[in-house]
């Protein structure tokens, strides 16, 4: 718990206000975040996101062999797809998936990998105290975008984590299959990775995408659970884990200039990359 019981969080929450809104905003806000609380200009702060139908695609994702022919299938889903110049693979994003960042500071002292992803670990097992016991984290074979910790109850997963470092800032974020089909979503990975590669044997080896190993929370709880549900419980969350009262609210008009910087810095790199 020493990572989460604080004198003070900030919750942001823009599970409403983002859903129409590019995910390469989101990567810069999580880079403003990391800045302002790495700096200690922010307090340590919780931000909630929901985007719209968008597959996240990883940079070897960008590099399947037939990922031109490939492309069209998710658009003609109904996707728009995004490429992020960091490390992981294809993810799936709607409104039915709750994108979670938790941004610590590193300047008391620092903040390992591993001890990041168990704290987001801790939180979602905090969050769920009724299936607390039954989430595990190991890599789930046959999920997209798999990873050490993946979270799963069951062997069926619901969630996985990533890592942005900045500024003395982590930012530990988790995407969380709340409502809808988990195993549909796979499907539409499945589907990416088969017409991009067609066969062709790569340097990279992707994943061979399972569809049933992956399911939604309410699925798995067997519960109508919806993304503004866990949004309330997680707002009563920090409420139990901040010492005074919790911050809320978006960023100040000195705040939204750092983002602005950062918004302009990811969406010029994503130009270059997607122009290589």
């Amino acid at each position: 718990m020493s990572n989460l019981q604080l004198a003070k969080w900030r919750f942001i929450d823009e599970s409403m206000t983002a859903v129409d809104r590019s995910a390469l905003e989101s990567f810069a806000m999580d880079d403003t975040l990391c800045h302002l609380v790495g700096q200690k200009d922010s307090v340590p702060t919780v931000r909630t996101w929901v985007h719209g139908n968008t597959v996240v695609l990883g940079i070897q994702d960008h590099r399947l062999p037939h990922i031109e022919e490939a492309l069209p299938i998710l658009h003609a889903a109904g996707y728009q797809t995004i490429v992020r110049n960091s490390g992981g693979l294809a993810v799936v994003l709607d409104e039915g998936v709750l994108n979670v960042s938790i941004v610590l500071s590193e300047q008391e002292g620092s903040i390992d990998i591993p001890e990041g992803y168990e704290a987001m670990l801790e939180f979602v097992r905090l969050l769920f105290p009724e299936a607390a016991d039954q989430i595990e984290a190991y890599e789930i074979v046959g999920s997209y975008c798999p990873g050490t910790y993946d979270l799963s109850i069951n062997g069926r997963k619901f969630a996985g984590i990533s890592q942005r470092r900045l500024r003395q800032g982590v930012a530990v974020q988790v995407y969380l299959c709340v409502e809808g089909s988990g195993s549909e979503r796979a499907a539409l990975v499945r589907d990416l990775y088969e017409k991009g590669l067609q066969g062709e044997q790569t340097k990279f080896t992707y994943p061979t995408i399972q569809p049933e190993v992956m399911a939604s929370l309410s699925e798995l709880l067997g519960m109508p659970l919806t993304v503004s549900d866990v949004c309330i419980r997680i707002q009563m969350l920090l409420n139990v884990l901040s010492e005074k009262e919790v911050q809320m609210g978006g960023l100040t008009s000195d705040e939204m200039e750092l983002y602005l910087f950062y918004l302009k810095r990811v969406v010029e790199r994503n130009q270059k990359m997607l122009a290589r």
